[in-house]
């Protein structure tokens, strides 16, 4: 998820939260059924993105209106400015559409309100049988189904060969690698490099202390929306996060500071500048095309014998708790994620699709970094990684934590200690814990 995406979800967030309860009591109040139609019914279904999205979309619309004559599709879609402010006072008013597009924590943050369907509910015309596990429990919220991923990315390293090559330091083994081989890689890689190259284009993120978590057996969020880690994880974070940069293998503080919110193109990777980038893999043909350089992605340090990665969902397909047509929704859910004539128009636009007979399907149609992508997916796949949660509502101010308390670390105003315990409190505050 873009920082842009952040931002409007962090709004709509408490715009949803101001909302009044009355209509999703009411929406609670009165179950969804499958009430036996005698002619055609129509459902509507709501997604943002630009122009070309909205073409493709419209294009599944027809193919689906197409094998089932008796269901209408009405689209409703617009830019993610406005997405989900209006998504707000719809469900607020009762008049949600029927299949619900959906990002980051709005799945957990609607369901806990009562406004999205189980869909357990549903099982008979939803089939979710070859979706991959992990993009499963992505879209679940205590256990239940609520979401159905639209494509997944994962976290990877992004490696740079012509870097490597040109500093005389050899790929790494990704089966087997460390955080520390991470460490001196990239340390060996800038002290053999042209001045303004670094081994890593970054120090840590916020994604990689999930990782960071995961690998000791811990993870950020748990299943009832607690944290996950304890203050010595969340200290080692920091203590590498600062190694790394002291160490010049990552950027100085200021110079890390800079490059924070700049675009894709313009990081390090982008610029050619960089041998590592940790990153999600949708990033892969932005940066190869900016870097002009053909970028491979590696699996991320660490990951024997306790995996960090996960998949991660670009996108959630959901249905309203109030449409009366849950059936005829389930079946266009059904029809986008296990269809092949859907796969082939869709592509990777929402994601490399979660259904593993999908992303063969349209393997011959993807870009040389979009075979890339999905063949590193297709990999995560099959591994046997941990459950992943979807973060409880205040969530999303936890990453923007992150970012601030690194900063003061990297420029020596915290200690990794002191930083852990304030990283702690200020997240559990924010979470409400």
């Amino acid at each position: 998820m873009t920082r842009k995406s952040l931002r409007h979800l962090r709004k709509s967030i408490a715009f949803v939260a101001a909302v009044s309860m009355l209509g999703l009591t009411a929406a609670c109040s009165s179950p969804s059924s499958n009430q036996p139609e005698d002619g055609p019914v129509e459902i509507r279904f709501s997604w943002w993105g630009n122009a070309t999205r909205a073409d493709l979309t419209n294009k599944v619309i027809k193919e689906f209106e197409a094998a089932n004559p008796n269901i209408k599709v009405k689209p409703e879609y617009g830019d993610i400015g406005g997405y989900f402010d209006k998504l707000a006072t719809q469900v607020a008013a009762n008049d949600a559409p029927d299949v619900i597009t959906m990002g980051g924590a709005y799945p957990a943050e609607y369901a806990n309100r009562g406004a999205l369907l189980d869909l357990s509910k549903v099982e008979g015309s939803l089939d979710l049988s070859k979706m991959d596990q992990g993009a499963l429990e992505n879209g679940q919220v205590q256990g239940k189904q609520y979401g159905v991923s639209t494509g997944a990315n994962a976290l990877a390293i992004v490696v740079n060969p012509a870097v490597f090559q040109a500093a005389g330091v050899a790929l790494p083994d990704d089966s087997k690698w460390t955080w520390d081989d991470f460490a001196k890689t990239a340390g060996d890689i800038t002290a053999k490099s042209p001045k303004g190259t670094y081994g890593t284009a970054t120090v840590l993120t916020h994604d990689s202390l999930d990782a960071f978590a995961r690998q000791r057996g811990n993870s950020l969020y748990t299943q009832d929306g607690q944290l996950g880690l304890d203050k010595e994880t969340v200290k080692d974070y920091f203590d590498f996060s600062v190694k790394l940069s002291e160490s010049g293998a990552a950027p100085s503080a200021s110079e890390t500071v800079e490059k924070l919110n700049v675009s894709t193109e313009q990081t390090l990777m982008g610029m050619g500048q960089a041998g590592m980038m940790l990153t999600w893999t949708n990033s892969l043909t932005a940066l190869s095309k900016a870097s002009g350089a053909e970028l491979k992605l590696l699996k991320l340090p660490g990951e024997t014998p306790t995996p960090g990665i996960w998949l991660q969902s670009s996108q959630f397909y959901t249905i309203s708790a109030r449409s009366k047509h849950t059936d005829a929704a389930a079946k266009l859910v059904s029809f986008l994620v296990n269809n092949e004539a859907a796969a082939k128009i869709i592509q990777s636009d929402r994601g490399v699709p979660s259904n593993a007979g999908m992303r063969t399907a349209i393997q011959d149609l993807l870009t040389p970094q979009g075979k890339v992508e999905a063949a590193y997916i297709d990999q995560i796949g099959k591994m046997d990684f941990a459950p992943t949660f979807i973060g409880p509502t205040g969530s999303t101010a936890v990453s923007e934590i992150t970012a601030r308390i690194n900063t003061e670390v990297l420029f020596k105003r915290l200690s990794p200690e002191k930083a852990a315990e304030q990283w702690l409190s200020e997240s559990k505050a924010a979470i409400g814990k």
